[in-house]
């Protein structure tokens, strides 16, 4: 298969399989732990294949990978990687979905979670905050521009019971560049 990246052979062998069982390639990891080389395919349903959102504007529920799903995947992605062989080395494949939690990689995962609740690692802190949880406002795919909507703790002025100020949440609003971003995932809400 000449110089292509695993990751892109994974995508054009499960490709068309996905799209026709209502699945879509999240990401793919090919690392190597310690002595052992892992192919990870993060698989998730096609937003046609998710719930309607809500009419009040909540954002849509997301729709969930079964372990069957995942099974089924890998049975599918095993047997297309065994007739191809383009990997040398040996490796365990292991499919899963990107979890409640997942992380944000590419430019279509924040366009998609519009609306969501966010947790964002900085590389530099901004005005003193290098951790920002918030809902994720708008994403610009064009600029790579991320505007989060958070709460954050400020003082009130009011003494609280034990005479230290206490803190009410008030919202502050964050536009941050892409490249500004370490880490981000979409947060657990219960």
């Amino acid at each position: 298969m000449g110089k292509k990246k695993i990751t892109d052979v994974v995508a054009e062998l499960a490709g068309e399989y996905l799209t026709e069982n209502g699945y879509e390639l999240y990401n793919t990891e090919f690392v190597k732990e310690g002595r052992d080389w892992f192919l990870r395919v993060y698989i998730d349903k096609t937003p046609s294949a998710e719930t309607e959102g809500e009419a009040d504007g909540e954002p849509e529920e997301q729709a969930y990978i079964s372990t069957e799903d995942c099974e089924k995947v890998s049975r599918f992605l095993s047997e297309k990687l065994d007739e191809s062989d383009p990997i040398e080395q040996n490796y365990y494949l292991e499919v899963s979905s990107p979890g409640m939690d997942r992380p944000l990689i590419t430019p279509e995962h924040y366009e998609r979670y519009v609306g969501h609740e966010i947790e964002i690692k900085l590389y530099k802190a901004i005005d003193g905050v290098k951790n920002i949880n918030g809902v994720l406002e708008s994403f610009d795919k064009e600029t790579g521009a991320v505007v989060i909507n958070s709460l954050e703790p400020v003082s009130s002025g009011k003494k609280g019971k034990k005479g230290g100020k206490k803190t009410e949440p008030e919202s502050k609003r964050y536009e941050l560049a892409l490249a500004d971003i370490a880490k981000a995932n979409l947060a657990v809400v219960f």
